[in-house]
């Protein structure tokens, strides 16, 4: 699909509105290598969040051509980072776990923070397992610092996770109670963190 230079030019904005002003020269670049592909993102969906006193709004889904593992090697590594941050919004669960498994080391950039937070409401358990193991004792401060700025996201995240807890594994006998499933393990380490920090 051929996409008009008006809607390029909003997603573009849609992708520099999604990340933090004092990286903004390197999400250009990156929207400018996206530019060149078709890259389609929900005409609606967004959730607007906080970091560092800044509202971003990170796109519910993008629709981009399939990325190869490649995608991205002629970026700096924050450029390569920002770009793996969208590719956690794309419609295929499998590239999105792909590109979370990049960023599985990462343990410096805080506005990648949202980026992974927001798949703890989402039902793919092998994206929720990566998920955990980012979440560790050199990322948990930036979590907590995430969650503290952002209550109410974090309280819809959580609802959203049971939800689909309800919806896609209460019938597992190994996840018949909420306690098992490993979306409430992680809000549960996260809420015990939060006390003993407070």
């Amino acid at each position: 699909m051929k996409l008009t230079t008006d809607i390029l030019q909003v997603n573009r904005q849609k992708i520099l509105n999604a990340f933090p002003s004092d990286i903004k020269q390197d999400v250009e670049i990156v929207t400018d290598f996206l530019y060149d592909k078709t890259f389609v993102i929900h005409p609606i969906v967004g959730q607007e969040i906080t970091l560092n006193e800044e509202k971003l709004v990170i796109p519910g889904r993008v629709y981009f051509d399939s990325p190869t593992d490649a995608t991205g090697n002629t970026l700096t590594r924050t450029q390569q980072t920002i770009l793996n941050c969208i590719y956690l919004r794309h419609h295929n669960g499998f590239i999105r776990q792909k590109r979370l498994e990049k960023l599985i080391d990462n343990t410096d950039d805080y506005f990648i923070i949202p980026y992974i937070f927001q798949l703890l409401g989402e039902y793919v358990m092998e994206i929720l397992e990566v998920v955990d193991k980012h979440i560790n004792d050199k990322t948990i401060d930036n979590y907590l610092k995430f969650s503290n700025e952002n209550p109410l996201y974090r309280q819809q995240t959580e609802s959203r996770m049971i939800s689909y807890w309800n919806e896609y594994y209460r019938a597992i006998p190994a996840y018949r109670k909420l306690n098992d499933y490993i979306g409430k393990e992680i809000f549960d380490r996260l809420k015990k963190a939060n006390a003993q920090h407070g």
